[in-house]
């Protein structure tokens, strides 16, 4: 039993690291951070496209897979998910998107008081230090860096020409007045290196605040420990050793859209016929706890290339040597380079799809060696109606638990990434590409109509790496609520869950940057700035 913290942080992820940057900013309170998986040492999570050759058998994924998808040829489907300091904005592919300011606003009408996007905005500017300076959108200054990309494939180019002769706009910046458009993506890097929220938040925590602030890495948190209705410590595995910790104030619980709605429910705090079901003693019977499960699902169009100016065809030890000596090359990528936000049909409220163009050939999320050289483009439906579940396997803390995706359950989510996909084959059609174009790998020449389109979306989609929902923020007339708007667990004091899980709906665009600003939020509630 060790001696008490005052908080006590599960997760040292994106938001996780940063709610403890801003808790470490009062030099009196003791703060501990438990991370189940390692430290964040390896040169491949410090270089940009490192992330591609991490491989699956990499210490620093989670390697989730779902159960069986019905929609989806019953296949189960890969959800990597970041397993180290930093969690998945150690292994992301860094791209600086905060979503569109409808999905804020919508969050604020469910009843959330305090997120609208004028609520919000200010702690996104509050996080960050945007090179190229700070405006009515964006701030300088803050932990988290945001860079323009230092060397992207000229293959950009044409893609981005070919999206203005299909008749999309070219913005230069997805964050600010209008998302709507296409152009190149910002990323989270610093001096051309990954900056994940480990190197912006957590390292300085520790280093300003070294006698109160303790991170354990492999430290995979059994259950949290509760004396009637209030968080009293937590029980955790360590090289070995069963340890306890013990939190006179809070404990937060930041483990993502999968660890966090686990974590509850090995703890007694969830559905109760579940959690009986699996032998485990229901404490609080919460019902949407491992509910409301929302991910972004995408399909790829594959070009074949008929030069050699993508990243297939770059010799690895060549790049490697060029990022490590001159910081250039194929080595400071994100991989997903450019790419946008566009509407299927008028008269919707904010963009139903997202574009990332990758000057690379990437299937089965980069898993399957690509004996030829093209480029990529991945669609995904923005806002998915299809909402699955978290579920325990078991009482054992180490067995993944059961991820029911559901996807494409609601034929709307299917009708639109049809749609997306068109709209994406529609530019890569354009004259633009025309010095590039070779054949259409996938879907191929024969997928024509809407029907053969819906077979290969079925067969081929996947997700990209968006799950959020499974500790649903709600007002006290949600029943499905699992946290309030300050991201206290409901009927229990001491406890709060900060991460993806807690928003009520998938925003429009990558999830990191709105998770590190959910933390800058909450930690400004704890604080009693409001």
């Amino acid at each position: 039993m060790s001696w008490p913290y005052d908080y006590i942080i599960i997760g040292a992820g994106s938001a996780g690291s940063t709610i403890a940057n801003r808790l470490a900013e009062d030099y009196a309170l003791r703060i501990l951070i438990l991370e189940a998986g390692p430290q964040d040492t390896s040169f491949m999570l410090r270089m940009p496209a490192g992330f591609a050759s991490l491989g699956e058998n990499s210490p620093y994924n989670w390697r989730y897979e779902t159960v069986p998808q019905k929609h989806c040829n019953d296949r189960r489907m890969y959800w990597p998910r970041g397993k180290t300091l930093g969690g998945s904005s150690s292994i992301n592919a860094m791209l600086y998107v905060r979503g569109n300011a409808w999905d804020y606003d919508h969050w604020r009408q469910l009843g959330n008081q305090g997120w609208s996007y004028n609520d919000v905005l200010p702690f996104f500017k509050k996080a960050e230090n945007n090179e190229r300076g700070a405006d009515d959108f964006h701030g300088t200054g803050g932990p988290l860096n945001v860079a323009d990309q230092a060397d992207p494939a000229k293959l950009n180019e044409a893609f981005l020409r070919a999206c203005e002769q299909a008749g999309h706009k070219c913005v230069a910046d997805f964050n600010g007045a209008d998302q709507e458009g296409v152009g190149y993506y910002q990323v989270t890097q610093k001096d051309k290196q990954r900056w994940s929220t480990a190197s912006a938040y957590l390292r300085p925590a520790v280093e300003r605040n070294k006698n109160n602030v303790h991170v354990i890495s492999d430290a995979l948190v059994e259950r949290i420990i509760l004396d009637q209705n209030r968080a009293m410590g937590v029980r955790y595995s360590h090289r070995g050793q069963d340890e306890v910790a013990r939190c006179s104030r809070e404990i937060i619980l930041a483990g993502g859209a999968v660890n966090s709605p686990q974590l509850l429910m090995l703890s007694g705090i969830g559905p109760a016929d579940h959690l009986k079901s699996v032998g485990i003693h229901p404490l609080f019977d919460i019902p949407g706890v491992g509910g409301n499960l929302q991910d972004h699902l995408d399909a790829a169009i594959l070009q074949f290339c008929k030069t050699r100016d993508t990243y297939d065809t770059a010799n690895k030890l060549v790049s490697l040597y060029r990022y490590w000596k001159h910081k250039k090359g194929p080595g400071t990528s994100p991989i997903a380079e450019s790419g946008g936000f566009l509407r299927t049909h008028d008269g919707l409220s904010a963009p139903d799809v997202q574009l990332h163009f990758l000057p690379v050939l990437v299937v089965d999320h980069g898993r399957t060696k690509m004996k030829r050289n093209g480029y990529s483009l991945h669609v995904c439906t923005l806002r998915p109606e299809s909402k699955g579940t978290i579920r325990l396997a078991g009482k054992d803390p180490k067995q993944h638990p059961l991820i029911h995706a559901n996807y494409l359950a609601e034929r709307k989510d299917l009708d639109t990434l049809i749609d997306g996909v068109k709209m994406g084959r529609e530019i890569f059609a354009q004259s633009g590409l025309d010095p590039y174009r070779a054949d259409e790998f996938q879907p191929g020449a024969s997928v024509k109509s809407d029907g053969e389109i819906e077979q290969w979306i079925r067969a081929k989609c996947e997700t990209i790496y968006h799950p959020v929902g499974t500790c649903k923020m709600g007002p006290d007339n949600d029943p499905t609520a699992v946290v309030d708007h300050e991201c206290r667990v409901r009927g229990v004091e001491g406890l709060r869950v900060v991460d993806a899980s807690v928003m009520p709906t998938l925003i429009g665009g990558n999830t990191n940057a709105p998770t590190i600003m959910i933390a800058e939020r909450v930690a400004s509630y704890m604080q009693g700035k409001g």
